[in-house]
C-alpha cells in the first residue's frame, strides 16, 4: 500500500471520527436542552436531588445518541447515493 494513501485514509478516518464526536456531543446537549421542559416531578419522588439529576442527564445522553446515530446513518447513506448511478 502506497504511504500517502494510508496517510490520507488514516487522516479521513480521522476527520470522520471528529465530525461524530462532534455531532454526538450537540445531539446530546440538544436533548438536555428539550429534556428540560420535561416535568420529571410527575415521575420521580425528588427531582431536584443527585438521582433526579442523573437520571435526567441519563435521558438526555440515550436520546441524544439516538438522534446522532439518526442523522450520522443518514449522512452516510446520503453518500452512498452517488454509487446507484
Amino acid at each position: 500500500m502506497d504511504s500517502s494513501f494510508a496517510n490520507s485514509l488514516v487522516g479521513s478516518m480521522g476527520v470522520s471520527g471528529l465530525i461524530s464526536i462532534i455531532i454526538s456531543l450537540i445531539c446530546i446537549g440538544l436533548s438536555w436542552w428539550a429534556l428540560q421542559n420535561l416535568k420529571l416531578d410527575l415521575f420521580i419522588r425528588f427531582p431536584k436531588s443527585a438521582q433526579g439529576k442523573l437520571l435526567h442527564l441519563l435521558l438526555a445522553i440515550i436520546l441524544g445518541h439516538f438522534v446522532a446515530k439518526f442523522l450520522l446513518d443518514y449522512l452516510s447513506w446520503s453518500q452512498m447515493i452517488k454509487y446507484m448511478f
